[in-house]
């Protein structure tokens, strides 16, 4: 299946019936008085949240939803029947934004959560609400109301604790098939990677966390280079994000650490609060260095990116180093949980 994280669509709440003006027409009961019934109310559109679906490939094709209209009332006191309402089922962690007012309408980011994103129109009412004992034979009845219409775009925010981030071919996809069941594509070229992969590390039996891997991003992405920043939003629900730099390129002529300052000024035109978000750095393949360089390149990289920043070596193609590495972003999340607790508590 196909990984679609944007959409738009229009939503149309069905329309209210109308009422009905009529009167009581019976043998032997003379004049029996106003009976119409009222028009139904139209169908509303409600948005679920479903941990079922990791896609919007459903709204990608079908972009009109429509709410069932209400029934018109009739006589003998008769109301329309109610229109029925109108599920739409997302992946937990989709955001819906309203076309016309450019702000977020909501944020279904737990499972079974639901919103109202349109509602139906009233119904009318009957002569049967105008009688009075001056108005005995009313004719007046009233319109069903409008259903609201909207357009909003739909945007899907994976929800995981860790987000890796890095340059293509820094081995984020490999370091995610090494500590998690995730397998995603592996090759010796860049960009092998083109929608997220989301992968569970099980540290023991009750302690997991869930790692989000994207497509590697590179300097000019704001100017629309690579893929540019469209899954950047992928990272803005994590606690924590690992930027995994290649200290041994391919080509002898790329700076590692050029590239790392790269990432976080591209990290931070696109959005202050993710390159504020905590980072660590992990250096990756450190297989490839000879003994005698891996000293001197670490501190080089270490001291460059930034002073106080936590920092892991690994060689995620064997493993090396990634133990040491889980085991501290699991210390770490649950750290953030306990913090988490206490403030809700007082």
């Amino acid at each position: 299946m196909k990984f679609f994280d944007e959409a738009k669509i229009e939503v149309i709440a069905g329309d209210g019936g109308n009422g009905v003006a009529s009167f009581r027409r019976e043998k032997f009961i003379p004049r029996g008085g106003p009976d119409g019934g009222d028009g139904g109310r139209g169908g509303s559109i409600w948005a679920i949240a479903d941990r079922n679906l990791n896609t919007l490939i459903d709204y990608r094709y079908t972009r009109i939803f429509r709410a069932q209209r209400g029934e018109n009332g009739r006589g003998s006191d008769c109301y329309g029947r109610a229109g029925d309402d109108l599920e739409l089922r997302v992946p937990v962690g989709t955001v819906f934004t309203d076309l016309g007012t450019e702000e977020v309408f909501c944020d279904l980011d737990a499972d079974g959560k639901r919103a109202l994103i349109a509602k139906g129109g009233h119904g009318g009412l009957g002569n049967l609400h105008f009688k009075s004992s001056t108005n005995r034979a009313p004719r007046q009845c009233t319109q069903g109301g409008e259903g609201e219409r909207r357009e909003f775009r739909l945007e899907l925010k994976v929800l995981a604790d860790i987000g890796l981030l890095g340059m293509p071919n820094a081995g984020k996809s490999t370091f995610i098939r090494s500590v998690s069941a995730a397998k995603p594509k592996v090759a010796d070229y860049p960009f092998t990677t083109l929608h997220p992969n989301l992968g569970v590390v099980r540290v023991d039996h009750n302690r997991s966390f869930v790692i989000a891997d994207i497509p590697g991003l590179i300097e000019g992405a704001a100017e629309g280079a690579g893929l540019g920043h469209q899954f950047l939003r992928h990272l803005q629900r994590t606690k924590l994000l690992l930027h995994i730099v290649d200290i041994a390129p391919f080509d002898p002529a790329v700076d590692p650490l050029r590239e790392a300052k790269a990432i976080v000024k591209e990290l931070r035109k696109y959005d202050e609060l993710l390159y504020k978000k905590p980072r660590w750095l992990v250096i990756n393949k450190i297989d490839l260095v000879p003994d005698e360089e891996r000293k001197e390149r670490i501190a080089t990289l270490v001291k460059g990116y930034g002073r106080g920043v936590r920092h892991f070596v690994i060689a995620a193609v064997n493993g090396e180093g990634c133990r040491d590495l889980i085991f501290a972003v699991m210390a770490y999340l649950e750290e953030q949980r306990s913090h988490e607790k206490t403030d809700s508590s007082e």
